[in-house]
Parts: C-alpha cells; structure tokens; sequence
C-alpha cells in the first residue's frame, strides 16, 4: 500500500505537493510577495563548493555578509533542512544542485528555494543519519564570510579499519627478501611452510577408508623429545606511520606564481611516499587525509593517535614573501620557544590553517585541546630530533637545505605527546624555480625516496617497541 502524502514545512520545494497548491490558491498577493524583488540589502552567495571526504562532507557558502541560519533534520528518509535568513537566491546558489556528486558518501541531492520572503530553504536528501554541524566564518585570507555545513556520520569512521580494509602490504615471510636489510623497519620471519589443515587430512582418509571397507586410520600423537625445547613462536608487530598531506579542501596553503597549489602538491608526494613504505616489511601507513577536503589541524593530531601511530610526517611546501627564499627544511616541535625567527613566521602561518580552512572552534573536542597545548613531552621531541635529522640527512641529497640542521618552532600539528612528530617543507613553492621542480614527476619521486630512506635509517638506530598509550 503506497505511504500517506505527509504535510512538511519543507513541502513548498516539492511540485505538486499540497502545500504548494493551498499557496498558490491563497492569492495574488501572497503568490507576488514571493516572486517579487527582494530588498536591495539582501546578502548575495558569491561561491559554493562541496567537499566529500569519508570522515565528513562539507558545503560551503561563500556571501558579501554575515548570515543566520537554522537548521533541522527529517527522519525517513533522512533530510536535513536549513533556512538561511536574509538571503536572495540567485544563480550561484542554485548551482549548489549541480556541485553534489553521485559518489557522495553522505548527500544525494539538495535541493534549493525561496521558503518565504527574504528566507531560502535547502533541503539535503541524505544517504544515512548524519550529525550536522552549521557554523560561520568571518572573512579571512581571500575568502570572504562563509555558511559551512558539516555532515558528520552518526557511526564515526574507524581510522584502523578504513586503514586495514585499504591496505596491502608485506607481512612476515613475504618480506623475506628485505630480512637481512639493517635497515628494514622490523626484521621479517621466515616464510611459513604451506601445510594442509589436520581436519581436512582426517576427512580424507575416512573417506577413502569408507570406500575400502576398512577403518580408517588413528590419529599419531607426536612424542616430544626429551630435552628438545621447542622454539617460541617469533610474533612481529607493525609499524604503523601517520602520513600528513598539509591543507586541503578550503584551505590551498601557499600558491606558486603558476598556479601551482601547495595542497595538491604535498598530497600527491604524502601518496607516493604511502606506497614506499608500504614495501617495507611489517608497515602499513595511514593519511590523514587522501583526498581535497579540509582536516582540522587537532584532529590530524586525533587520528594518528587513534591509529596509536610510531610516526607522525606532516608534510608541506614552504612559502615566503620573498621569492628568492629556496631549500628544503625539516621541523619538530619547541616549547621553549622557535629556533629562529623564519621557523616562527612559518610556525605562525602554519598553524593559521584552521581560520583558513575552516574548523568549528565552538564543539572542538576537549580532549583535542589538552592534545594540543598542553601534553607535548621532552621524550616526544627528543625522537622527533633523531628522525628529523635522519629524514633531512636524505632530503639534503636531493635539493640544497634552506637550513642545514632540524628547527624547531610551535607547530600545532607536531604535539602528539606519544609520538615523534616532523614537519617536513619540501623546498619553497613560492621560489619560480622551486615550485616547477614540485611539479615534476620525478622530484616528487625523489622526495618520496629520500624520506623513506631516513625514516628506514631512523628505524634501524631506534627499533620501535611497544609501550603503552595515552588515551
């Protein structure tokens, strides 16, 4: 039996639906004060962008003024409706319709209309529950005020299964080849023999037995030797590294004269770097980000600790005022203050990502807080020098150092207090040749082999071992 029409304040976006035809009915006047020109002081939408990632999806309205919004959800099927107040729709907003794509994990469409006077209704047809957060941003950098719409899933994504279902790497005897590399992360056990399963053995023979009209055969239980210790079984655990490509999605980071974007760089670099390490024996990596989508710099922080990551590699392409600035660098954290004044201007830009790109300070996680500020250890920056020095050591090989030794600064994606952090600044996009060279196929091939020789050089000074977690 077909399901009862429901009336819904959302229904004046629906053709046909009975709220529309008892507008429409209720007169003249009603009809032209809603197609009528809206006041002159109604803000405008200057751009809009969809964002899907797996951890979230983001909508973003960019517009000439501040604006107020409310928002509700609808059950069965999932909506989520949001009223915009003094707000015209013009052809920008309507092009929000368009920007949804059919492989997004949260949105199926949206749809877009004058609700009432002065008043636009969008209506989000969902895929799943989600949680969603509104927010506003004040103008900053290039963008102007911004209406941010966060969908959240009600089952947040599990950063170790995402990691496990996605990864393919050497494990035990299949790194046999590397075994007797010193500077393998962990050394590789013997490839185990390919044995048939006792069970099946046993159903066979009593099968065969079956047909032979005879019994079939008892089972030999082994007699240990005397004196024979039998070997231990040797378990290996894996090295699990945090890969961290800078920026994303409303926030580029710096931009070379040609165009070229740091985000898609250092993501396209974080990528190839992924399937280096990949091809070490027992080491799977995680990205805090594997798409062009925005990531609070807290919850990169979050996610390597979720994963209770050995490593954390934020990697990024420096930028300056002035061009001839050039070099690769590597950073891990201070809290005594920046070794230099450049790695505090670049600490201070850095950490600006989350004005830029977009985070909602008013629900940040508590916990993200205490991360940030307050429990970064004298251990963790120690490991982070010792990888940090291995790392530049490689890079140093590749490209001229713009400082020949690891600086350290505030940087607030470093302080994970259980893990050794680096920042690595692969040379400086705002440097014309710099930046073509971060273009080029095979420097970013080269980077990728030089940080995953120092983090193999790293590994074989300090094997890791395990050791209890904050949570």
């Amino acid at each position: 039996m077909p399901r009862p029409s429901r009336l819904h304040p959302l229904d004046p976006l629906i053709p046909g639906s009975p709220r529309r035809r008892t507008l429409l009915k209720a007169g003249g006047t009603l009809l032209l004060s809603v197609v009528a020109p809206l006041p002159a002081s109604a803000a405008q939408i200057l751009a809009v962008r969809v964002w899907p990632a797996p951890d979230y999806t983001r909508v973003t309205l960019e517009n000439d003024s501040d604006l107020k919004a409310q928002h509700f959800l609808v059950p069965d099927p999932p909506r989520l409706v949001v009223d915009i107040d003094g707000l015209g729709l013009n052809n920008t907003l309507k092009s929000l319709v368009a920007k949804v794509e059919p492989n997004d994990p949260y949105i199926k469409q949206v749809r877009v209309g004058q609700n009432r006077p002065n008043v636009v209704r969008l209506v989000f047809d969902l895929k799943e529950d989600v949680k969603p957060q509104v927010f506003t941003l004040a103008p900053v950098a290039g963008y102007q005020h911004r209406l941010i719409f966060d969908l959240y899933p009600t089952k947040p994504v599990d950063p170790i299964a995402a990691m496990i279902e996605k990864g393919d790497w050497k494990l035990d005897g299949a790194a046999a080849a590397d075994s007797a590399n010193p500077a393998s992360p962990l050394p590789a056990t013997p490839p185990a023999q390919t044995e048939v399963a006792p069970d099946a053995i046993a159903k066979l023979e009593s099968e065969m037995s079956a047909l032979n009209g005879t019994p079939p055969p008892q089972p030999v239980q082994p007699t240990p030797s005397k004196g024979v210790k039998q070997p231990a079984q040797k378990v290996v655990r894996m090295v699990t590294i945090a890969l961290d490509p800078g920026h994303g999605g409303e926030d580029p980071g710096a931009i070379g004269a040609t165009g070229a974007r740091e985000k898609d760089i250092v993501l396209a670099v974080a990528k190839r770097l992924k399937d280096r390490l990949e091809q070490l024996p027992n080491t799977r990596v995680m990205l805090t980000r594997d798409g062009d989508y925005f990531v609070p710099l807290g919850q990169r922080v979050q996610k390597a600790r979720k994963v209770q990551a050995d490593l954390f590699v934020s990697i990024h392409a420096d930028a300056f005022v002035s061009p001839t600035a050039r070099g690769s660098s590597v950073f891990v954290l201070s809290e005594k203050g920046a070794s230099s004044s450049a790695a505090r201007w670049l600490a201070n830009d850095q950490n600006k990502a989350d004005l830029i790109g977009g985070a909602n300070f008013a629900v940040q996680d508590k916990q993200i807080a205490s991360v940030l500020f307050d429990l970064s250890t004298t251990a963790q920056i120690n490991d982070s020098l010792k990888l940090g020095k291995a790392v530049l050591t490689e890079i140093g090989g590749i490209n001229r150092l713009h400082k020949n030794a690891v600086e350290q600064a505030g940087f607030a994606v470093l302080k994970a207090p259980d893990i050794p952090s680096i920042l690595v600044e692969t040379a400086f996009i705002s440097n014309p040749d710099e930046e073509a060279k971060l273009r080029d196929d095979g420097y970013q091939n080269q980077l990728a082999d030089a940080i995953t020789k120092g983090i193999k050089r790293y590994f074989a000074d300090n094997p890791p071992m395990a050791k209890s977690r904050l949570t």
